[in-house]
Parts: C-alpha cells; sequence; structure tokens
C-alpha cells in the first residue's frame, strides 16, 4: 500500500528516478519570508524524519538561513574574519584565528552551504580532524624535496607509504570547535542564522598537558638561573607565574623596586611586522602583583648592567624602556628566551619542561603550600576562579587528601588529652531529656 499522503503544511514526500527518497516543504525564514527546503533519504521513513525535521525547526524559530542561499561555510568565515572578528580581536588572536581558519575549516567546511550545515556536520568535521595524519592532509611531506642531500629533508612519511600518524592534540580540536562556534554565533545574533550547530557538539574532557617543578626541582632552576644573565626573567616566571608576553613588554616606569611591586599594563607579542605591544590577555590579566624579595636584588643588579650596555651600546641603543632587552636595547626574542629556558634546565640537571609550564609550576606549588585558590587565581591574572580550579584540579584533590588526614587527626580519640571547658559532652552536662 502507498504510503499515506502528508496533510497540508507538513511538504510532499516523492520517490524519484534513482530510487531516493525526496521531501520538500516551505519554511519561515528568521526574516519572516519562506522558502522551499529539500531534504533526500533512502528510505521514505528516513525523508518523512529530516523534513518533519526542518519544519520543527522552522516553527521553533532555529530554521538555519542565510541571506544568500548559495553562501558557503567557507564564504562566511572569510567574510567574518575580516569584517566581524578583526576589530576585536588581539593582533595574535586574529592571526591564529586565520590560521586555524586556513588549516582545517576551509578544507573541512568550507564548501558546505551554510543555510545546511548541521549539528552532525560539525561532529564529523570534529571526528575526522582528530583522527586524520596532519603530515598526509596538509601535504607536509609531498613538499619536501626528494633529491635534497640531508635525509630528513627528503620524503620519509605519507609520500613514501610510511605515514606517521602525526594527528593534532584533542585542544587543537576544542579551539578549531570554539572559532567556528564564535563565528556562527555572531552569524545568529545578526539574524544570519537561526541557530549555532557548532555549539552543540559535545567533545571529550580536556586534559591538562603541563608537567611543572617539583619543590627540589625549582630549587635548582633558580640555583642555576641566579647566574643567568637574565636571571631576574626566570625567577619572575617561576615565582610570580607571569605568561611569557607579560615579562617581554614589562617596562622599568611599571616596576617600583621600593615599594617591591610590579603592574602588569601590556604584552610583547611578535608579528609578521616585528615585535609590537599589544593589550593584556583578560581584563584580569592587568594586575598588580608584590616581588619577592630575592627578586628585587636581582632586578637591582639587573637594571645596573643594563646602564653599562646603554653605555656600551652609545647611539645604537633603543630607548624603548624594556626590563628584559638585548644588548641594544632591543625586546627579546622569545626564541632566544626558551632556548636559554632549556639549557638552564641542562646546567641545574632537571627535567625540561615549556618555558610555559614555569607558570604552571608557580600556580602547583602555591597550592600545595595551601595558598588560598583566589590569591593564585588574582596572581595569575585569570579572568574566572574556575579556569584556576580546573587547570589545577589534580592539586585540588591532594589538598583535599591532606585536609581529610588533618581532620581524621583531630576526630582520633587521644587517651592523654584533657577534656577543656569548651568541650561537648562534659560529665557535669546534664543528661538530655526527650518529651513524651
Amino acid at each position: 500500500m502507498p504510503p499515506k499522503k502528508n496533510a497540508n503544511g507538513q511538504g510532499t514526500i516523492y520517490q524519484r528516478a534513482d530510487g531516493r527518497w525526496c521531501g520538500s516543504a516551505y519554511v519561515t525564514t528568521t526574516d519572516g519570508t519562506s522558502r522551499r527546503v529539500h531534504v533526500y533519504g533512502e528510505s521514505h521513513r528516513e525523508a518523512s524524519d529530516k523534513l518533519a525535521t526542518k519544519i520543527a525547526d522552522s516553527v521553533r524559530g532555529t530554521a538555519v538561513v542565510a541571506k544568500d542561499p548559495t553562501a558557503t561555510v567557507g564564504d562566511y568565515l572569510t567574510s567574518w574574519i575580516t569584517t566581524v572578528a578583526k576589530p576585536r580581536l588581539r593582533p595574535t588572536t586574529h592571526r591564529t584565528y586565520t590560521e586555524m581558519i586556513t588549516r582545517f575549516l576551509l578544507p573541512g567546511l568550507g564548501t558546505r552551504r551554510l543555510g545546511s550545515l548541521t549539528v552532525t556536520d560539525v561532529r564529523e568535521f570534529l571526528t575526522r580532524l582528530a583522527a586524520a595524519c596532519q603530515c598526509c592532509a596538509q601535504g607536509f611531506d609531498a613538499r619536501r624535496d626528494p633529491t635534497h642531500r640531508d635525509p630528513q629533508r627528503r620524503p620519509r612519511c605519507c609520500a613514501v607509504g610510511r605515514c606517521c600518524n602525526k594527528t593534532v592534540s584533542q585542544a587543537t580540536v576544542r579551539y578549531v570547535r570554539a572559532i567556528l562556534s564564535t563565528a556562527l554565533g555572531d552569524g545568529v545574533r545578526e539574524d544570519l542564522l537561526g541557530r549555532n550547530v557548532a555549539a552543540a557538539v559535545r567533545l571529550p574532557t580536556a586534559r591538562t598537558n603541563f608537567h611543572p617543578f617539583t619543590v627540589g626541582e625549582a630549587r635548582k632552576y633558580l640555583f642555576a638561573a641566579a647566574y643567568h644573565r637574565h636571571g631576574p626573567l626566570f625567577e619572575l616566571a617561576l615565582r610570580c607565574g607571569l605568561r611569557q608576553g607579560e615579562l617581554l613588554g614589562l617596562q622599568w616606569d611599571d616596576i617600583d623596586l621600593d615599594a617591591g611591586h610590579l603592574s602588569v599594563r601590556r604584552t610583547l607579542a611578535r608579528l609578521t611586522g616585528g615585535p609590537v605591544f599589544q593589550e593584556v590577555k583578560t581584563h584580569r590579566s592587568a594586575r598588580r602583583i608584590s616581588i619577592p624579595r630575592e627578586c628585587i636584588s636581582s632586578l637591582k643588579r639587573y637594571r645596573r648592567r643594563q646602564d653599562i650596555d646603554r653605555r656600551e651600546a652609545g647611539d645604537q641603543w633603543r630607548d624603548l624602556g624594556l626590563v628584559f632587552a638585548n644588548p641594544t636595547g632591543g625586546p627579546l626574542d622569545a626564541a632566544y628566551v626558551h632556548r636559554n629556558h632549556h639549557a638552564l634546565c641542562d646546567v641545574a640537571d632537571i627535567r625540561k619542561i615549556r618555558f610555559h609550564d614555569l607558570r604552571h609550576s608557580c600556580a602547583t606549588l602555591l597550592l600545595e603550600q595551601g595558598v588560598d585558590l583566589v590569591v593564585v587565581k588574582d596572581l595569575l591574572g585569570h579572568a574566572q576562579i574556575h579556569t584556576t580550579a580546573d587547570i589545577y584540579a589534580h592539586v585540588r584533590i591532594r589538598l583535599q587528601r591532606q585536609a581529610i588526614e588533618t581532620l581524621g587527626h583531630a576526630l582520633n580519640p587521644d587517651p592523654t588529652a584533657t577534656t577543656g571547658p569548651d568541650d561537648a559532652g562534659e560529665p557535669d552536662d546534664p543528661p538530655l531529656t526527650v518529651p513524651a
């Protein structure tokens, strides 16, 4: 028996010549107009379910509608990153967004119609992204020179049939989803889209990927840094948890050595045109923190050394007011900082960790010493306390264990203890009476 005919408003479902089923119906768009949508399926039931979903989305006002029905996700993202995102993003953030869109979103979703993008499309794209070998997907190995005399610069992976399975991290997958969600969210606010399909995609819980120093390793690191030319930079990174850009953008006007505090007002970033000063990461990142006594002494010595560099450089000195500068007053390069950080790890005979992990080491050591989470949050410049709590959840578990053990010692009966006047249940207390 042929399928039952749909009622008015439920659209039409029919079988095509190629055997597939097609459903079509008129839906109301977010700007009040109507347009006809089409869905396809291998069976009448599949086409009917898809069409019902489209109609239900239209009734709820969540139907995805693009003013240009032929617009693709690539067209929208290319326009969004230059006209909407760029004015409100820091230069480094805009550069990162552009790179992620170019490398991942345009190849993966760029040809999709913006008006028909679904949650399933985004979820499947992110699943493929997490599993794909980037050496194959980006063509890194294929671009190597097969005739190069250095074997390391010849094809050695996908181009020669030995895939290295170099996949992106879960953090990168989450970052790509966040960029797409931000872009589609702006489309919803501007009535270009009915809903943000990227926001509905659920991803695995992110795992923290840092390895902070122990107390013993931190001591060895600080001892080695005391003999380095830019030792105060590494000391402040470990003792105060400052970000690399905040340290490199620090100026002498930001430091009061007599009062013993410094103010974080800017960061230094390197763009295509060279190093530039930019605003701090968040409004909470602009903060004033106390300088440890050990760092005050080393900063005074460092300033005297910089005065010698200024006299020796003469006319070549660039008066930028930077605390941590090269011999001619210019900003230090991030790669130079990383190389010297790893050299200090070798000198101290300790594990090599990322320079940014000095910031994590500072927070971890503070929490393990019993410092309140709110104080650590203010010191690091996190905008929300849950950021500090989520990142350092492993430390909180250890602190909870210590707290439980402390409470256990307090509750354990001590036969040598005497009953004090504040103890409950004294022998002279009158018995409790329960009313009948």
